[in-house]
């Protein structure tokens, strides 16, 4: 059997995280088994759809590397992908299963069903469905005289339900939770054509898998109770359904409910793969790829939210991710969204890359209208990649090596510095200027300091703060051979000026 996947995300807004990760284990699958990953944009219901939203769930696959084999877009045999696309062939199925006596035709108005709400609720009924309790109380062609429904039919007035049947338990292998048993009692009888002739989700997901051939249905665990339905569906139409598999939640930061995008914003973390503007709600979103992260890591950090190798191995590359990933180790517990640890595997990252191969992500991420010699900035890559968590970080927490210092840390100035210290400071002054390499300026200063015992803790605290404003940054002599001999001096002589002034 050839596996066939696919990932089909509705173009109602941009690409949740949780979205992203359904489509890695879809790839991951089709990859291990030299499958098929499939793109299908589920648009069926018009009046959710956001412009720019089909792009961009193409182009955050794009940079994420999950490319698919057939799309919109991608080409393939079994087009078209996008089911709007595809609307003519959807109702001779629903028309079927109506002839099958397994589908209706329902004409209630919206005033109906809310009256049949509040009657219900009014009855105790919390759960008010329309279902085969209710459905022979309302208008539709199981209740109306044959000559009636005719009519509404051939006027446009109806849509078509599927019938559930009463009382019977529906079961499904479901490849992480195993057998899963709804009873149709629990089951309402959904909408499967609406009246303008689009399919809703139910119809078109079952049609298209079928027609597209898909073997293996991996999506989030909110699909689960709509899979009775599915699976009745195919039994209606008499199809082989596909295996199913539903992946758990990935849960807030605090490990309490569902991760939302308003939890991002909230805290002040991306749940996007790429920046998303709202002009709904004139709300600027973070993405990842914007704050600096690195998509391979995002994808190694995303793959061990529900899924378990079978070994403490954390680091993995997409080549060792596809050899390891089965189905059968995706967890049935939602998977906290640890934001800190994303950041960890995006260090691990950056410092297992080479600096020439970091030089275009971090020039990218410089502020805007900076220039920087490639060499120059390649030889701060390696001196701070060790300390930094995202591209941007490069700068922010290097930018002592842009532009000199504009202010000096006065409390660890006060606590250190003394006018009698400047003779010593002019002759480690004198030392970089003759200085050829940085081990032996660092060898010089140092024996200096022993020769004329002088605390390594005082002057090498106060010669960092000289060319980085505060106590951080790498290797303090591979600071100064960065910088050069002529930025190092102007920054001694301005640095012990201000450090005179904070004694006055």
């Amino acid at each position: 059997m050839s596996i066939r996947v696919r990932f089909a995300p509705s173009p109602t807004g941009p690409l949740h995280i949780g979205g992203v990760r359904t489509a890695l284990y879809n790839y991951l699958l089709a990859k291990k088994e030299g499958g098929t990953f499939i793109l299908r944009i589920e648009d069926t219901d018009q009046t959710r759809l956001v412009e720019g939203a089909e792009d961009y769930i193409k182009e955050s696959l794009e940079w994420l590397g999950l490319t698919p084999d057939e799309g919109p877009g991608y080409g393939g045999d079994y087009g078209p992908y996008r089911q709007s696309e595809r609307k003519d062939l959807y109702a001779q199925y629903a028309q079927q299963m109506v002839e099958q006596g397994n589908a209706y035709y329902a004409f209630d108005t919206p005033d109906e069903l809310q009256a049949m709400r509040k009657e219900q609720e009014a009855l105790g009924h919390h759960s008010a469905k329309y279902d085969a309790r209710i459905r022979m109380q309302m208008r539709n062609s199981l209740t109306l005289p044959a000559e009636e429904s005719d009519i509404l039919i051939a006027a446009g007035e109806g849509i078509i339900r599927l019938k559930m049947p009463h009382d019977e338990d529906v079961s499904f292998v479901d490849l992480v939770r195993e057998k899963v048993t709804f009873n149709t009692s629990e089951l309402d009888d959904k909408v499967i054509l609406k009246k303008d002739g689009m399919p809703t989700y139910h119809l078109a997901n079952i049609v298209d898998d079928h027609l597209m051939k898909i073997t293996h249905v991996i999506r989030g665990e909110e699909w689960l109770s709509s899979t009775a339905h599915h699976v009745l569906m195919y039994r209606f139409m008499g199809w082989e359904a596909p295996h199913f598999t539903h992946l758990p939640l990935i849960l807030k930061p605090t490990g309490k409910g569902k991760l939302s995008k308003r939890d991002g914003a909230k805290f002040g973390f991306a749940v996007f793969p790429l920046e998303w503007h709202d002009k709904k709600e004139d709300v600027v979103y973070a993405g990842f790829r914007e704050d600096g992260f690195d998509p391979k890591a995002l994808l190694n950090f995303l793959v061990l939210l529900g899924w378990n190798p079978g070994s403490d191995e954390e680091i993995m590359t997409m080549e060792r991710m596809i050899k390891l990933f089965s189905l059968s180790k995706i967890v049935k517990s939602g998977a906290r969204f640890d934001v800190d640890k994303s950041s960890w595997f995006n260090q691990q990252y950056l410092m297992n890359t080479a600096d020439a191969d970091l030089l275009a992500p971090v020039k990218a991420a410089m502020p805007e209208g900076m220039t920087v010699e490639d060499s120059y900035l390649q030889t701060v890559i390696g001196l701070m990649k060790e300390r930094v968590h995202k591209y941007g970080d490069f700068y922010t927490e290097g930018s002592f090596f842009f532009s000199a210092p504009e202010s000096y840390d006065d409390k660890q100035v006060k606590k250190r510095y003394k006018p009698e210290q400047d003779a010593h400071f002019d002759a480690i002054k004198s030392m970089i200027a003759a200085s050829s390499d940085s081990a032996t300026l660092a060898d010089q200063v140092k024996g200096y300091l022993k020769d004329n015992e002088l605390k390594m803790g005082v002057y090498l605290p106060l010669l960092r703060i000289m060319m980085c404003g505060a106590l951080k940054g790498p290797d303090l002599f591979d600071i100064i051979f960065s910088l050069g001999k002529d930025e190092v001096l102007k920054r001694y002589d301005a640095a012990l000026v201000a450090f005179k002034g904070m004694e006055s």
